[in-house]
């Protein structure tokens, strides 16, 4: 593995491999012990899109192996693309650094990255998929439910690039996945075709969100509008009513059913304030878990 774009490109084996080693690298963090395999390493932070838990997230993550993080924002070096070609920042930056990570909204900018840079490439989230959220989603799962085989997971809200990285990951890992989104805001037809060539019957779309909540082991939504669909807020909001996640929704899964948000969350919107600080919710077992995971995935891709 050199770059880390997307859950699609990746073998299940080494998605089993970046799990496993996460989960490792918990217990030894938690256990106050360290794993400097980074010492003299670098990484380039790019943002297009600020982030919480993306930017504090990767920068522990190298500072707890021993490395280095810089934080470039747009205005820092003109806009990524903008001042200059992205294939020269790519070539540019794999002089001076170990690895780059990038959040940008065109997922072309990260491919692009990765094509012409000579050091490993991490998505950190484009508007197409978002990877690195997916599989501290999926090591979240592992944890509560003990197994990944025959998970099901039902995604309440818009087929967007996390809905979209989670299908894959539920492909690729065995688990079952209902999206229910209203018209118009379904998962694309490639990904829910391509998925079930992976694995059939793996990801089903649906618009009806009593439905697709029924039976699961998962409860999983997320903002009703991303970053860059600011215009769209009311329209989206009218057309999401009735996809909220909360206490009536909830009445048709099971008692033990276990409440996702890869957030932040809009309480009142997509979830309610009520189901987000239920016993079962695990969002924020999630949030940590991006640390774990992506600790795992700088030491993959650059010790």
């Amino acid at each position: 593995m050199k770059h880390f774009i997307e859950i699609e490109s990746c073998t299940p084996e080494q998605l089993k491999e970046l799990l496993k080693d996460s989960s490792k690298l918990k217990k030894l963090y938690k256990s106050g012990k360290r794993d400097l395999c980074l010492v003299g390493k670098t990484l380039a932070m790019l943002f297009e899109k600020p982030s919480l838990r993306t930017r504090i997230s990767f920068e522990v993550a190298m500072t707890d192996l021993g490395g280095h993080a810089i934080y470039v924002k747009p205005e820092d070096i003109g806009g990524i693309g903008k001042r200059e070609p992205v294939k020269d920042i790519a070539r540019v930056l794999s002089r001076y650094v170990h690895g780059i990570m990038a959040r940008t909204f065109e997922h072309r900018t990260v491919t692009e990255l990765a094509e012409f840079a000579t050091v490993p490439v991490i998505n950190a989230l484009t508007d197409w998929s978002h990877p690195c959220q997916a599989m501290a989603d999926v090591m979240t799962i592992a944890e509560h439910c003990g197994k990944l085989a025959g998970i099901k997971i039902a995604f309440v809200g818009d087929g967007n690039n996390v809905a979209r990285s989670l299908a894959f990951a539920c492909a690729k890992l065995g688990m079952k996945m209902v999206v229910a989104s209203p018209k118009g805001y379904e998962l694309d037809e490639r990904t829910i075709r391509v998925t079930n060539e992976i694995s059939k019957g793996s990801v089903v779309q649906t618009n009806n969100p009593l439905q697709a909540v029924a039976g699961a082991d998962i409860v999983y939504t997320d903002t009703w509008v991303s970053m860059g669909q600011e215009a769209e807020k009311q329209k989206r909001i009218a057309d999401f009513k009735g996809f909220q996640v909360n206490a009536q929704l909830l009445k048709s899964a099971s008692a033990k059913v276990k409440i996702m948000h890869c957030l932040p969350a809009y309480r009142g919107f997509e979830i309610s304030d009520e189901a987000a600080e239920s016993a079962n919710s695990i969002m924020f077992d999630q949030a940590e878990n991006r640390l774990h995971f992506q600790r795992a995935l700088l030491k993959k891709l650059m010790s």
